[in-house]
């Protein structure tokens, strides 16, 4: 122990032990490991804290509030544009300040989740949805037959603006980026392809899932799940289902958290990433072997999720789940 370091309880109880033992002040501090003026300090009540070193804080806690309510009404702001607003506020500082406080609050700087735009009415049809759904069992949802398109890229670029949030902020509307259906970029529905029409989507149902469907299920019953894509909903699509006698599960817009089949594409991503693929044909084959790598206890596990991801729907009154 220094000279200059503070003492404990504990080392104060032992020297007023020692003390009244008749011990000297240097036997005092060679046994407690201290100097003999801290000793001495304490017995004639002259003991003291140490003071506080270092330089004094720029801010008030009244800066600092202000701060934070800067940060709560637009989450996507660069440590520039707070430290600009706090400078109009009257608090003049440096930008490493700026960050400093700001991940005192509890902030850290992510890349934000994207989920899709929800307004008032789709949110209201996503609770409704779920509330209807809320007592379908894992046998019931086994029942559904799955799908869905999702577009896969070359390379994975810029992620863009990032966000201030704090832990367990993550699928937080504030803090979530809005997506835009639609971008152009190939995609994939068991084959390859450049886009979906309701024409080249009717083959691929032709071709694709109806065998899938009755290798899976036989002669069984099955429903058939797909989102609100224009291929998806036009008036042919719908003759063809109807032609084919296939009940078609009502599906809620833009809700791809409640698509078991979301998390199988998040699988072949992560996959992707390692590959690196340089052309097309490359892409291909390795989308194609990533698919064929997910077992199917990856399958039943995501089925027997749904049950959760109808609570979670439920609980966050429509908006956006963790799924």
């Amino acid at each position: 122990m220094g000279k200059t370091a503070d003492l404990t309880a504990v080392h104060k109880a032992i020297i007023d032990t020692l003390k009244q033992e008749g011990k000297t002040q240097k036997e005092i501090s060679e046994r407690i490991g201290c100097s003999q003026s801290a000793v001495s300090r304490h017995l004639s009540g002259k003991s003291v804290g140490r003071k506080k070193c270092g330089r004094k804080r720029c801010t008030t806690r009244r800066g600092d509030r202000t701060l934070r309510k800067i940060v709560e009404k637009d989450r996507f702001q660069t440590s520039g544009d707070l430290r600009k607003q706090w400078t109009e506020s009257g608090v003049e500082t440096s930008r490493a300040t700026v960050y400093r406080r700001v991940q005192k609050m509890g902030y850290r700087c992510r890349i934000p989740q994207v989920k899709p735009l929800l307004n008032q009415k789709r949110l209201q049809k996503r609770l409704t949805w779920a509330t209807e759904k809320q007592h379908w069992t894992v046998a019931q949802w086994s029942k559904v037959l799955f799908s869905d398109e999702s577009k896969f890229c070359m390379s994975f670029g810029n992620q863009g603006a990032r966000v201030w949030r704090k832990t367990g902020e993550r699928e937080m509307p504030k803090c979530l980026k809005s997506s835009v259906k639609y971008p152009q970029s190939v995609m994939v529905w068991g084959a390859m392809s450049a886009a979906v029409n309701a024409a080249s989507y009717q083959e691929i149902l032709e071709h694709f899932m109806l065998p899938s469907a009755e290798k899976l299920y036989g002669d069984e019953d099955f429903i058939f799940q797909h989102d609100l894509a224009p291929a998806h909903s036009a008036k042919t699509t719908g003759k063809w289902f109807t032609d084919h006698g296939i009940t078609v599960l009502n599906w809620p817009a833009n809700s791809p958290d409640l698509n078991p089949i979301e998390n199988l594409w998040d699988i072949v991503k992560r996959k992707l990433r390692d590959a690196r693929p340089n052309t097309l044909d490359e892409l291909k084959a390795a989308i194609e072997a990533s698919w064929a790598s997910i077992t199917p206890q990856q399958c039943h596990r995501l089925i027997a999720s749904m049950p959760r991801r109808i609570e979670a729907v439920i609980s966050a009154k429509g908006f956006p789940t963790k799924y």
